[in-house]
């Protein structure tokens, strides 16, 4: 049985570049020759002024599912120098085989196979990873003729409130389908020292262990976010009302790269942050009441080799700096200044605004890699 990746407690949000604070998330992988070199070409469709929402009928849904269930397969991985290995579940993107999924169903594994909805079984290789968003991009060798590559949707379009429908292998169930609602979006996950994942979409269809790397549909049968974990208070491993999927704009966004067979890297400051609130500025005699205090820098970090100052900021004798923009975004939050850096590349320069003793500087620092 593989152990699972849970993300425990964290003290607050201001982690290094880390997100919301979250208890006790668990990822959803369980435990437990052929294929065309052609172009690949990966089914979309456009943003829409009318999303579509499925009705919430049995007959609807039932509908929705046949148009979808091809799409989706079981992933069984195992290590050939252990006796570990799990199961997850992975969205057919193109007709050369490609599989997206999670990047916790194949990391450390060395043997996967892959099942399609008719049963056929086959062989797969990792192709391309991007560890900072748990995806990865696998290649099963099967006949372009049995692959039914999914439509991938606009995850930007989706509503709170919109109704949608997971498709995966929870605890070995092949196939099944739950129906539910965006819960949430924009939220992030803190794995406790890794880089957080962000702009997750919430949801409250059901997902347990083996939906990981499986699909969250719209109304369309468009696929939208990629069921990645769930909250876990208990600790024992089951759905409690809130899982959460990356969008299908972030797979989109790197899915080039992965395709291309490359790990894909994030960029960082090396910085723990605190939001700067007015009750906070108050205290600290600030002249400025929004940005996000730099609490700590990180030796050798890219803001410590560029100067940037910490401080925890709980007395005017200990602030540390305050970031108030980078380049020409305003920065008052952490939420804003994490999505700018996101935004860019590792190796970019961005000039960082800041507030040092009542004085306001401009800092150039050059973005480094999370670090595994």
């Amino acid at each position: 049985m593989r152990d699972k990746l849970v993300w425990g407690a964290v003290i607050f949000a201001s982690m290094v570049l880390g997100g919301a604070a979250v208890v006790g998330v668990n990822t959803l992988d369980d435990d437990g020759n052929g294929g065309g070199g052609g172009t690949t070409v990966i089914e979309t469709r456009q943003p829409s002024s009318n999303p579509g929402v499925a009705s919430s009928t049995a007959e609807d849904v039932a509908d929705l599912y046949e148009q979808v269930r091809d799409s989706v397969v079981r992933i069984n991985a195992s290590d050939s120098g252990s006796n570990s290995g799990g199961l997850g579940s992975g969205v057919v993107i193109d007709k050369d085989g490609h599989i997206l999924t999670n990047n916790h169903v194949v990391a450390d594994f060395d043997e996967i196979d892959v099942q399609l909805a008719d049963g056929t079984s086959a062989s797969a290789t990792v192709v391309g990873r991007d560890p900072g968003n748990d995806l990865a991009v696998i290649k099963a060798y099967v006949p372009a003729d049995k692959l039914k590559p999914a439509v991938l949707g606009d995850s930007d379009a989706i509503r709170v409130g919109e109704t949608v429908i997971a498709v995966g292998n929870p605890f070995d169930l092949e196939g099944t389908v739950t129906q539910g609602i965006v819960s949430g979006i924009g939220r992030s996950l803190n794995e406790g020292g890794g880089r957080p994942l962000r702009q997750l979409i919430q949801a409250d269809a059901a997902i347990n262990p083996g939906n990981s790397g499986g699909a969250l549909f719209n109304g369309k049968g468009e696929v939208i976010g990629i069921t990645t974990a769930i909250e876990n208070p208990s600790g024992d491993r089951v759905f409690v009302g809130i899982g959460y999927a990356v969008p299908v704009n972030t797979a989109r966004r790197f899915l080039p790269q992965m395709l291309n067979g490359e790990q894909i890297e994030h960029p960082r400051l090396g910085i723990a942050l605190r939001d700067l609130t007015p009750a906070l500025a108050n205290t600290l005699n600030l002249t400025i009441d929004r940005g996000v205090l730099v609490q700590s820098v990180e030796s050798g970090s890219a803001a410590g080799r560029a100067g940037l100052r910490g401080g925890i900021g709980t007395t005017p004798n200990n602030v540390g700096d305050v970031i108030v923009a980078i380049d020409s975004a305003e920065i008052k939050s952490f939420d804003d200044l994490a999505n700018y850096i996101d935004s860019k590349k590792v190796g970019d320069t961005v000039s960082v605004k800041i507030m040092r003793g009542g004085q306001e500087q401009t800092v150039q620092i050059t973005l480094e890699a999370w670090r595994s």
